[in-house]
């Protein structure tokens, strides 16, 4: 595919194009991520000795609060080398309260590794980071893990991949043996039996011939691989119809093709922890994963125009480049992770910023390794790197040649579902702690800070209770700032019941020049998820143009503000359909109040309902307290939807809750099952509060 592409190349490049890949380890919490990240850095010679989650001492995972939980926080880039490829990390995290990080590392990766636990199978994360990944046709492979866990299933999760996340996969490893058993892999292509040596961490690999009993697996998996291709790729088709056997290269040249439509998913198995299996993933990486030259078209909007504007890669074309993110690091400042689509970037050379039109310079470019850092003087087309010196930038701004300006496609985040206020500790602290939020808001587009005009009290919003438990330690440890905090709360949304109209004026005389607007608005409720949808229909100039933008201000402000419980009116539609002006004493300001007034008397006539975040919670229990765990949910609102025995005598419940009942949970479940129950979370949908529990909380209000 990719020799049909012409590009140029700078002289000083260290690998050619077709040799690097920008790939991601994605997956849900625990399923082994930052352990195969570790490995990967050890194989490829970046690190001279493995890191451990357990211990606290993965490379990836470089925070002190990544390394007191054992889990990932913040996604970190690295760099390495594998047969001659040059291969970019992005280890991503799988706790659903970071599923942000998730979101913008897809946006600029060309392919990931999803790792999937052998006894969990696909889990709720997995399924969501599955879809992240389709929602930017970023090609996949699949790593099957701890294959040593007892309970482990490597076909069961073959096949879950194909019923639950809707996908092709075809096995091109297979493990021998499995749980305490496991020895090696049988590579499906090769028809050769893998074996990793026990004493120097599985560095030496030797191939042997595949054990009897295995070949018949093994000659049935190839004949799958066939069929699976010969239904995607017309030369493997024509070969199959020919009936001919297709060479072990052009399999991998046409599996390759696949992988990289995004039609097949090759599936590698392995233990990362008793480091079997990485390096022949690796391989898979470099084999079938795309790299810059293959996302030929790189497509965005001209900032003046709007149309559609076509680049390729290669050193040679105009510069544009998309951040992805925003760290503050206390050495250099504020980095700007960025990825290069076209060009190359260079110290100190003048970017633009089509978002705000404004010019901008890079300052130093960094190589990144988690937290440690190289210095360049240049970063070529295709790389990830980050930058210091830019100001007016944010998360998902385009930074391109102010001569060839480009847009790319940004990202899209979910909305905030739980908030806190936090208040200083002393009055000499407030400045402290209103910095290092705005920082940490900069740095994370999910992380909200807002101010309670009522009260005074800062509120702060996140994803989850860990997301802000995160935040709060940040806080302490970065900032140097001590918060108390209040109870959370439940982001709750307003929605209206019925369509209704409403004939707003805005009159005031107080002497010389007076205030006047007036508009006729019809409000209409729309669909969840439809967002707010505002139309002008005023015909014959009654209200003149200007004033239009202003009522569309004021509706958008009086929604935000909320009318029942101030809580944000969500799913509407508004139609402005008339009004009148004054010549002399309408302005814009009398517009936007009449516009505000208009909304709200509207919307107390159609009639507002409260709307809940429900999440989808899975939870694997012991067969024996599925019963008090049933109940509980029950007791908490919740809706179960599914119920599926497990292995070893464990159930896995699927169930809807509301996110109001599911404070404090971890405590309960552990209590209810002596700790052996285990539960993820993820946002589901909102949904409409029963009347009772509306009326206890606009009371409280």
């Amino acid at each position: 595919m990719s020799n049909e592409k012409q590009f140029h190349e700078s002289p000083k490049r260290q690998v050619s194009l077709r040799d690097v890949r920008n790939i991601g380890i994605m997956a849900h919490i625990d399923a082994g991520k930052t352990t195969l990240t570790e490995r990967i850095l050890f194989y490829s010679g970046v690190n001279y000795k493995i890191g451990d989650t357990h211990e606290g001492t993965a490379t990836m995972d470089w925070m002190a609060q990544e390394r007191e939980r054992g889990i990932t926080i913040t996604s970190a880039a690295t760099t390495c080398f594998w047969n001659k490829h040059r291969i970019n990390i992005i280890d991503t995290p799988g706790h659903v309260d970071f599923t942000a990080e998730v979101e913008r590392s897809l946006r600029v990766l060309d392919g990931a590794v999803a790792v999937f636990c052998s006894v969990g199978k696909v889990q709720p994360q997995s399924e969501t980071v599955w879809r992240q990944a389709q929602k930017y046709n970023v090609p996949i492979v699949a790593m099957v893990n701890k294959m040593d866990r007892t309970g482990a299933d490597y076909d069961g999760v073959v096949e879950d991949i194909r019923t639950k996340l809707g996908a092709k996969p075809v096995r091109i490893f297979m493990p021998i043996g499995k749980e305490a058993d496991f020895k090696g892999v049988i590579d499906v292509l090769n028809n050769q039996a893998l074996y990793f040596s026990e004493g120097n961490n599985g560095v030496d690999i030797t191939r042997e011939a595949i054990p009897a009993d295995l070949q018949d697996g093994r000659d049935e998996a190839f004949q799958d691989l066939i069929d699976n291709l010969a239904d995607v790729d017309d030369e493997i088709m024509e070969m199959v119809l020919e009936d001919k056997v297709p060479e072990v290269d052009q399999i991998r040249v046409a599996l390759r093709r696949a992988t990289v439509g995004a039609k097949l998913v090759p599936v590698a198995c392995g233990t990362a922890f008793k480091c079997k299996g990485v390096q022949p993933l690796l391989d898979a990486v470099v084999d079938y994963l795309p790299s810059p030259v293959d996302i030929w078209d790189i497509k965005g909007t001209d900032p003046d125009t709007g149309a559609e504007v076509v680049r390729h890669v290669g050193d040679l074309q105009p510069f544009s480049a998309l951040v992805f993110k925003i760290m503050s690091d206390p050495y250099v400042g504020k980095l700007y992770y960025f990825r290069i689509y076209s060009g190359v970037a260079q110290q100190g050379m003048q970017v633009l910023n089509p978002r705000t039109g404004k010019r901008e310079r890079l300052g130093r470019l960094l190589q990144m390794h988690a937290n440690s850092r190289e210095e360049r003087e240049e970063i070529f087309s295709g790389d990830i790197a980050a930058a210091v010196g830019l100001k007016n930038v944010t998360t998902g701004d385009t930074i391109c040649v102010d001569t060839d300006p480009i847009v790319l496609e940004s990202m899209a985040f979910p909305e905030p579902v739980i908030s806190i206020a936090v208040e200083p500790k002393t009055s000499a602290e407030r400045d402290k702690l209103s910095k290092g939020l705005i920082a940490l808001a900069e740095e994370d587009p999910t992380f909200q800070v807002q101010s309670n005009e009522e009260t005074g009290q800062t509120i702060i919003s996140g994803m989850g209770e860990l997301h802000l438990e995160i935040i709060l330690d940040r806080l302490i440890r970065e900032f140097k700032v001590e918060a108390n905090t209040g109870a959370p709360q439940v982001a709750y949304r307003e929605a209206i019941c019925k369509s209704a109209e409403s004939d707003m004026k805005f009159v005031r005389q107080s002497g010389g020049r007076g205030q006047y607007g007036h508009c006729i608005i019809n409000l209409i409720p729309q669909e969840r998820g439809a967002g707010i949808v505002i139309e002008n229909k005023v015909v014959g100039g009654n209200i003149p143009k200007e004033y239009i933008k202003p009522i569309e201000n004021g509706i958008r402000e009086a929604a935000a503000s909320g009318v029942l419980a101030g809580y944000p009116v969500v799913d509407f539609k508004v139609e402005i359909i008339d009004g009148s002006y004054h010549p002399v004493d309408s302005s814009e300001m009398a517009f936007k109040i009449a516009g505000s007034m208009a909304f709200k008397d509207a919307a107390k006539k159609a009639g507002i309902e409260l709307l809940e975040p429900i999440m989808k919670v899975e939870l694997t229990t012991p067969d024996e307290n599925m019963g008090d765990l049933i109940g509980d949910i029950t007791s908490r609102r919740g809706a179960i939807a599914e119920i599926n025995a497990g292995n070893n005598s464990f159930t896995r419940v699927n169930a809807n809750v509301p996110l109001a009942e599911l404070f404090g949970y971890a405590t309960a479940i552990r209590s209810l099952s002596r700790g052996r129950a285990s539960y993820s979370m993820e946002p589901a949908h909102f949904e409409r509060v029963p009347k009772q529990v509306q009326d206890k909380i606009v009371e409280k209000k």
